[in-house]
């Protein structure tokens, strides 16, 4: 075997670059199509150049390509190794097979009888001497085998492989030889690390040519490149459901929002209805229910306001109510007001207003009331007159009163 580094005429320090470069030229120069009276030859060399830059090109073959070149040199292990078994690093190349075929020198004929080697060397090392242990490794298949039932399961175990062997002819020493015990306890334990270097050193040789096969292997790469094809199938079409369901939320959202406006507009429409006949039964309307009530009233009555900036005393009796400041069209309007909440605060408001004033005035509202009280006085009218003489003795402060409030007096000692 000649050294990778020699047929691309590269250092062993060379980069991908120098590697690129080096692997370009000589492909151009060796290329078959190119050398049609030496072909054969021509051939066989790119053939070489393609397989170590192929090595030298992947940073772990290469790594381990330099830890073991001069192993491979030589054609095989170096040293005293006298181990019988067979020579895996003749393998480590593509010069080994001819073609992806099921023939005599084809990919999977070469390396299925490699790894039946591997088996046979492994059972006959076996403590446990059954048949049946022969089952525990899998077959590798020829061309046509399936992936999920052959291949995945055969590089499924032989990338973890672990020897059965147990290399006793690494030891270094004899422990019959020993002196002492303490000196066969020594051996014993030096004859051990190398068995289990041993051991390992077979186990990552084995690893990596099962990596080194899988690697060029077909029926991995179709199966490769059909995961990848099946993986943006089922990217494509979870894009598309996410799609549609969020259209679909949209289009729920929108939909209960309209039946939720309108299941609220009813229903406060209908809130409305029962909270202004109830407060048309029982005098409790809001202010906007009265004005409601009022507007209604106003609408059916049959009374007229009268032209004018200014009402007389009998149109303020009658269709205004100065408590509060408001006045109607008929006696229907004028009566649902009184009976409003609303309008009896009001006029118990002004009721305090009132004798406040009257305190202030100096004015006995006692004396008034017992007066009110005699069988003599039988009309809103004389208490009205008798109230507007007693009030003449302070015509300024009476003048000075603004007009509504002279209105709402008159209004209240009217009702008195």
């Amino acid at each position: 075997m000649k050294c990778h580094y020699e047929v691309l005429g590269v250092k062993r320090d060379a980069g991908d670059d120098d590697l690129k470069k080096a692997y370009r030229k000589l492909a151009l120069k060796w290329h078959p199509d190119k050398n049609l009276d030496n072909a054969e030859e021509a051939a066989e060399q790119f053939k070489l150049i393609q397989a170590a830059y192929d090595v030298l090109s992947d940073p772990q073959e290469r790594a381990w390509y330099d830890n073991h070149r001069e192993a491979l040199l030589k054609g095989g292990l170096s040293g005293d190794y006298e181990d019988d078994s067979i020579d895996l690093l003749q393998y480590f190349t593509v010069t080994c097979y001819s073609g992806y075929g099921d023939d005599e020198k084809g990919f999977y004929t070469v390396y299925r009888n490699l790894f039946e080697s591997i088996v046979k060397e492994e059972m006959e090392h076996s403590k446990v001497e059954d048949e049946e242990e022969e089952e525990e490794f899998p077959p590798f298949g020829d061309s046509q085998s399936d992936y999920d039932t052959v291949v995945h399961v055969f590089y499924g175990y032989w990338q973890s492989f672990c020897t059965r062997k147990n290399f006793a002819w690494k030891e270094e020493y004899d422990t019959r030889q020993a002196s002492n015990r303490w000196e066969k306890r020594a051996m014993e334990k030096e004859n051990k690390k190398t068995r289990e270097k041993a051991r390992k050193e077979r186990n990552d040789l084995v690893r990596q040519l099962v990596a080194f096969v899988r690697k060029r292997d077909r029926r991995v790469q179709a199966h490769r490149k059909l995961v990848e094809e099946q993986n943006a199938e089922k990217i494509k079409k979870v894009e598309e459901l996410r799609r549609q369901q969020k259209l679909k939320q949209a289009k729920l959202a929108e939909e209960y929002k309209e039946q939720s406006w309108a299941a609220m507009s009813e229903l406060e429409k209908e809130l409305q209805q029962i909270e202004a006949q109830y407060g048309k039964e029982f005098g409790d309307a809001s202010e906007s229910e009265e004005e409601e009530l009022e507007k209604n009233s106003e609408e059916g009555g049959e009374a007229e306001q009268p032209d004018g900036d200014e009402l007389t005393i009998d149109d303020y009796d009658d269709l205004y109510c100065p408590a509060c400041d408001k006045s109607f069209k008929s006696d229907k309007a004028m009566k649902n007001h009184e009976k409003s909440k609303k309008h009896r605060e009001m006029v118990a408001l002004l009721r305090q207003q009132l004798e406040e004033e009257d305190d202030a005035l100096g004015l006995n509202l006692e004396g008034r009331e017992e007066d009110e009280e005699e069988p003599t006085l039988t009309t809103c009218e004389e208490d009205a007159s008798k109230k507007s003489a007693a009030d003449s003795t302070e015509p300024e402060k009476q003048d000075d009163l603004p007009p509504t409030e002279v209105k709402r007096s008159v209004w209240f000692l009217n009702c008195l």
